[in-house]
């Protein structure tokens, strides 16, 4: 039976979770600006994933803490309220997002007479029929390029409200979500959007690895949940033996083609099937491996990670929201800023810019929430608030 200082314990945040996910949103930072040479040394370069596989685990991860362990305490209904609170924010972050970053890219064509801008982003739309573009978007039907995390997360969290009801029964949950994500790849049944096609992130596919990292919360916090996988050599090989194999297939593919190209055909048809949009099954084993040989190596209460280092990543990982939102209108500055003038001096401000200014925005989120307002309630922190 878990004691009452294991759960205390368990409630309170997980520094590796909040570390990873500001890494991540700083990934997704460097990856959407065209350009970076710090492109080159982020995760979707060594792994067959990327910073949108951990910000999902990560976000099921502090749904479990956030929401079950409310529903624990209080009930399904004042979760499920809860839960729906955090939906609409989501929602109308989303919107306000589309319509600064619509602004901050139309100005910027207009102004330096780039209307690539326009198309290579997919807001060519607002031109040609602004009001039904809007509709669309409202209705989460549009979504131009880079802006297509958060409607993943708000269906993502939608999907949570029916599941806290089955929080006790972990192996249905789990059998129902393996059950969604393979009918999903087999039938490539999809969201619609506008215009044609399914969502980039197809959100009945990647509620797979959003609950399994629900699962893990479960289990760190001693509620019901599959067992977690014992450490043992055995499992560190495998983790090692498929994040090497994803990394042979991009050193072969993407940084030495005349080596891909001596491959056995087979090898390199199968590659070009690891999808994004159905979450292909490498890419869920390579963020799995990722995420086990992390909880194997680096201890929960490790002292280097409340290091003075460690503070600037833990405030981006506890406020996601404000973070990932900046981090878009930033993407696009520092993409401006390259375009500029990509040598060594700009690449280093654009950088040492957009980050300074990400987690100048995290520590001001920290303080509006803990130091403006005092705590209202004795119930512990919000590991979701971010």
């Amino acid at each position: 039976m878990t004691t009452d200082a294991t759960r205390s314990k368990a409630r309170h945040r997980d520094p590796r979770a909040d570390i990873c996910r500001g890494f991540a949103l700083w990934m997704i930072v460097v990856n959407h600006t065209p350009g970076n040479w710090l492109g080159a040394v982020t995760l979707k370069n060594f792994a067959l994933c990327d910073a949108t596989e951990a910000f999902v685990l990560l976000a099921g991860y502090a749904g479990a803490f956030a929401y079950a362990g409310r529903a624990d305490r209080l009930g399904w209904p004042d979760a499920a309220a809860s839960l729906v609170q955090r939906i609409g924010k989501l929602y109308v972050a989303h919107i306000f997002l589309l319509v600064v970053f619509t602004a901050q890219v139309g100005y910027s064509a207009a102004t330096l007479d780039r209307s690539a801008y326009l198309d290579e982003l997919a807001l060519d739309p607002f031109a040609e029929q602004p009001y039904r573009t809007l509709l669309e978007a409202l209705l989460l039907r549009f979504q131009p390029a880079f802006l297509d995390i958060l409607p993943l997360y708000i269906v993502l969290l939608a999907l949570l409200l029916p599941a806290l009801a089955l929080r006790s029964r972990p192996w249905l949950l789990l059998s129902l979500s393996a059950a969604l994500w393979i009918g999903a790849r087999l039938t490539d049944f999809n969201l619609p959007r506008w215009q044609g096609g399914g969502w980039f992130f197809n959100p009945l596919a990647w509620q797979l690895l959003f609950f399994l990292g629900f699962l893990m919360g479960q289990a760190v916090r001693g509620a019901p949940a599959p067992p977690m996988p014992k450490r043992s050599g055995w499992l560190d090989a495998a983790a090692i033996l498929v994040l090497g194999l994803g990394l042979l297939a991009l050193i072969a593919l993407e940084w030495l083609p005349s080596l891909g190209e001596r491959l056995p055909e087979a090898i390199p048809a199968f590659l070009a099937t690891v999808d994004k949009t159905a979450l292909h099954p490498w890419r869920l084993a390579s963020v799995l491996a990722i995420t086990y040989l992390v909880a194997r190596y680096v201890p929960r209460d490790a002292p280097a990670l409340q290091g003075l280092w460690t503070r600037p990543l833990l405030a981006m990982g506890r406020n996601s929201l404000p973070v990932f939102c900046f981090g878009i209108l930033l993407s696009f500055l520092a993409r401006l800023m390259l375009e500029a003038d990509d040598a060594w001096p700009m690449q280093i401000a654009a950088n040492i810019l957009c980050l300074g200014i990400l987690v100048l925005v995290a520590f001001l989120a920290d303080w509006q929430r803990n130091g403006a307002h005092p705590p209202r309630s004795a119930l512990p922190p919000n590991p979701a608030a971010g």
